[in-house]
């Protein structure tokens, strides 16, 4: 590219990383060494796009005017009457404010229009003393011709130089913004995420508290249906399942075209946890059917079930997977929006429909064999009472 556009890089991707602190200098210099980082990681061939605002070069003329405290004391002239005077010889004082007609207009003193011609002549720039002598700015302080930034942004009231990062899709910046912290930064200096960066770690947030609220709601409504805090932790295994699977598919599609784990994607994992939970339910509510009302011990219920609902796992099964799976196979609009939902969804249909079958069925025979020992256990009620006998 011959220059740089908004358009060219801006984005949903576009990362805004802020470099804080008190000076300039050091500000500039730790935006530099993360340009060489963030190169490292993702070089520019690469397709990885860095624009600082501002530029990170000193190229603009500046003068710089170091008041000497001592010969201002001398003379009688403090800093701020020493800082004004320059004020009316450059872009004039302004005193006050008067009202001419209906218009408001700044009252400035100014100097003689031709009194500086060029940046040395600020030397000679004539200051009165309180004795009432004149000297010159020079004999009151160091005037150094200098560079300096073109402009100073300023966020949370320090100096600021924001560079605008829009990396490759399947390239992370988190090493280069890890490299760069762990490798110590000047004192004062610091690092501040902003724009989509920040909006994406909210959003992160918030989706690990729809996780966990979607978790709390699943098991607190299974354990109303099934009256009991136990078996609804049997079906919860299912959970972890479920979100292993989801993951797998997730990978199986990056094998073959980059699918990103973007909040779309996440919300497969929320959408999983009131579906996969399905399949548990079955076995546990079948096994409770033949133990409280057919009268079966643990091991042949839970036997029963397993048997007697395995065809409607597998066919609920198959006809939720064959149903997402135009979403991850087939190309199309909107496809790439949508492909990473389905696949986690597809993967942690599949891969909890065959570990579901493995894992429920021991656990919900070790925790039905309990409740049936401490229920066989005689009470010290009976013991009173074969006592009394």
């Amino acid at each position: 590219r011959t220059g740089w556009h908004d358009h060219a890089i801006g984005g949903s991707r576009t990362i805004e990383l802020n470099v804080l602190g008190p000076d300039l200098e050091p500000v500039l210099d730790t935006a530099l060494r993360a340009v060489g980082l963030i190169e490292q990681v993702s070089p520019r061939a690469d397709g990885t796009q860095i624009r600082p605002q501002p530029g990170l070069e000193l190229g603009a003329p500046e003068v710089r005017i170091y008041p000497n405290r001592v010969k201002l004391a001398d003379n009688g002239v403090t800093a701020r009457e020493l800082s004004d005077t320059l004020d009316a010889f450059n872009d004039g004082l302004r005193v006050a404010e008067i009202t001419v007609g209906t218009k408001q207009i700044d009252l400035k003193i100014k100097g003689l229009i031709d009194q500086v011609t060029e940046t040395q002549g600020i030397d000679n720039l004539p200051v009165v003393t309180a004795d009432g002598m004149i000297v010159p700015a020079s004999s009151l302080a160091d005037v150094k011709i200098t560079s300096g930034p073109t402009q100073i942004n300023h966020l949370e009231r320090e100096r600021t130089v924001t560079l605008i990062i829009r990396p490759p899709e399947n390239v992370p910046l988190e090493t280069a913004l890890e490299t760069l912290a762990s490798g110590g930064m000047p004192r004062g200096v610091k690092l501040r995420l902003t724009g989509t960066a920040d909006k994406l770690n909210i959003t992160w947030a918030a989706m690990k508290l729809d996780l966990l609220i979607a978790v709390i709601i699943v098991y607190l409504v299974m354990a109303v249906l099934f009256e009991s805090f136990l078996y609804p932790l049997i079906v919860m295994f299912s959970v972890p399942l479920a979100t292993a699977g989801g993951v797998l598919g997730l990978a199986i599609v990056n094998h073959f075209t980059f699918q990103p784990l973007d909040m779309l994607t996440l919300l497969g994992f929320v959408i999983l946890i009131g579906i996969v939970v399905n399949n548990a339910i079955l076995l546990v509510h079948q096994t409770l059917v033949h133990i409280r009302e057919e009268g079966m011990i643990a091991c042949d219920a839970i036997t029963e079930a397993t048997r007697n609902r395995i065809r409607p796992i597998f066919m609920s099964t198959l006809t939720s997977v064959f149903g997402m799976m135009p979403l991850v196979v087939f190309p199309g609009a909107g496809s790439e929006l949508y492909r990473g939902l389905g696949s986690v969804v597809l993967g942690g249909l599949s891969l909890s429909a065959l570990l579901t079958l493995a894992i429920i069925p021991p656990l919900l025979n070790l925790m039905c064999g309990a409740v049936e020992d401490k229920k066989s256990q005689p009470t010290s009620l009976d013991h009173a009472n074969e006592a009394a006998e």
